[in-house]
This record gives structure tokens, sequence and C-alpha cells, in this order.
């Protein structure tokens, strides 16, 4: 695996904690490669219809 640096809004970051610590992922990390494996799959099933429509994209 490699490492990956990134900056996330500290409110998004406190609702991945929670979910850590409500045992819905082990860790922070996890949690993070779920969303991004959600996205990849969300991203290949897209037809040319979605492609514009990035519902994982939420600020």
């Amino acid at each position: 695996m490699e490492r990956v640096t990134l900056r996330i809004p500290k409110q998004q970051i406190e609702e991945v904690e929670q979910m850590v610590e409500t045992g819905e992922f082990p860790n922070r990390s996890e949690a993070i490669r779920a969303a991004v494996r959600d996205m990849l799959n969300e991203h290949d099933g897209a037809g040319t219809e979605t492609t514009n429509k990035r519902t994982w994209a939420k600020v």
C-alpha cells in the first residue's frame, strides 16, 4: 500500500472518527479506503448521462 496525505475539513474527519468509535470501521484509514472504493465503483458504473453527476463529491 502507498501512503497518501490529504487535508479533510474538521467536521468530516469528526464524522469519520464517530464511525470508527461506533464500530462501523476499525480505523480512519479503512473508512477512507471504503469511501474511495465506493467512489471508484460509482465511477466505473457511470454512464454518459451521469458522468458529470458526482454524488460522492460532497463538501
